[in-house]
């Protein structure tokens, strides 16, 4: 779209009327509303607008029926990025019987109504890139889907630490999941994957800091089994531990994946239950060693004077050896012919 721009015409000249803070471009069919700081949808918006784009604006509120000042029928995609917007409100997109794609990515969303995408039914893909750093709307966001026929949903930047598989409708195709704070996918979360509505799921998940301990052995080896799910498979690196730090993930063997002990998970447990079993038999080895010096103190002590009095009389055999060598009249006497 942005390669279009020197074709934009003048709203004055534009066919059929242009929204006087927008651009539409090349024809009415792309109109480009661009940090115009809009505090609301523009209402005079071409009749045959099929893209609308609003970027860089404080909509904050996407009120019910937002764009349904003017019937839009034809509009397929509508990108909202950086337009500060909070809330949206049941109904939000009433007026958009063929949207298909909508980007709300880069907006700091902190309420999402049960019915804010139910004015779109031919919603098919949804992108939230950077839109969930502000609240937890997991939940929220589940009953917002739960009606949709969702083939692509773009999580991207969000700081996810789990896979969310409320927000998985059944029949989604594509799931983005990069530059997140995923570690690892549990047992749990790939098993959830396997389920009849997602076999089909392609997954992406680069720029992930994972972490290449004994708890990604089941992630690992589901890779090396779905790796066509996985489109940048073969760009997985590990971020951790030091040593593996930079590995290709598809280069590795789940056995070969040590456990280290982490803060507050399941890596390292194995690893920290052997070390308190071998401190324990350490400790009873100490204490049967203890009991036995114990019970043979006598025999002990016996031995130990004998062993004294064996070293008195070697030193004094030694002591008398060195007196007759340096007697010197048996010196003389040895040196006489």
């Amino acid at each position: 779209g942005l390669a279009l721009l020197p074709l934009a015409v003048s709203p004055a000249a534009a066919p059929g009327g242009c929204p006087s803070a927008c651009y539409c471009v090349a024809t009415p069919e792309l109109v480009q509303c661009r940090y115009e700081r809009l505090e609301e949808p523009p209402r005079e918006l071409p009749a045959t607008v099929h893209n609308l784009s609003i970027a860089g604006s404080n909509l904050s509120v996407l009120h019910r029926a937002a764009f349904a000042a003017r019937p839009l029928p034809d509009l397929r995609l509508l990108r909202l990025r950086h337009d500060n917007i909070q809330i949206i409100e049941d109904m939000a997109l009433q007026g958009l019987p063929a949207l298909r794609t909508l980007d709300l990515s880069h907006n700091p969303l902190l309420s999402v109504a049960a019915g804010a995408f139910a004015g779109a039914p031919l919603l098919r893909t949804l992108q939230l890139n950077q839109a969930l750093l502000a609240a937890p709307l997991e939940e929220q966001l589940a009953l917002a889907l739960r009606n949709l026929s969702l083939r692509r949903l773009e999580l991207a930047g969000n700081a996810l630490r789990a896979l969310p598989a409320a927000l998985l409708p059944a029949g989604l195709e594509e799931l983005d999941l990069r530059n997140n704070s995923l570690q690892r996918l549990t047992a749990a979360e790939l098993r959830s994957l396997e389920a009849p509505g997602l076999r089909g799921l392609r997954l992406t998940l680069g720029a992930n800091p994972l972490s290449c301990d004994c708890a990604l052995r089941p992630f690992l080896a589901w890779l090396r089994v779905t790796a066509a799910r996985l489109p940048d498979a073969r760009n997985l690196h590990c971020a951790g531990p030091p040593p593996l730090r930079g590995a290709t993930l598809l280069h590795l063997r789940p056995e070969g994946l040590a456990c280290a002990a982490t803060e507050g998970g399941e890596p390292g447990q194995l690893e920290t239950a052997s070390y308190v079993f071998f401190g324990i038999v350490l400790a009873l080895i100490g204490i049967v060693f203890l009991m036995v010096l114990y019970l043979n103190r006598r025999g002990i002590k016996r031995w130990l004077h004998n062993l004294r009095e064996a070293c008195r009389d070697q030193m004094e055999g030694y002591h008398y050896r060195y007196e007759q060598d340096a007697d010197p009249r048996r010196a003389s006497a040895i040196g006489t012919p």
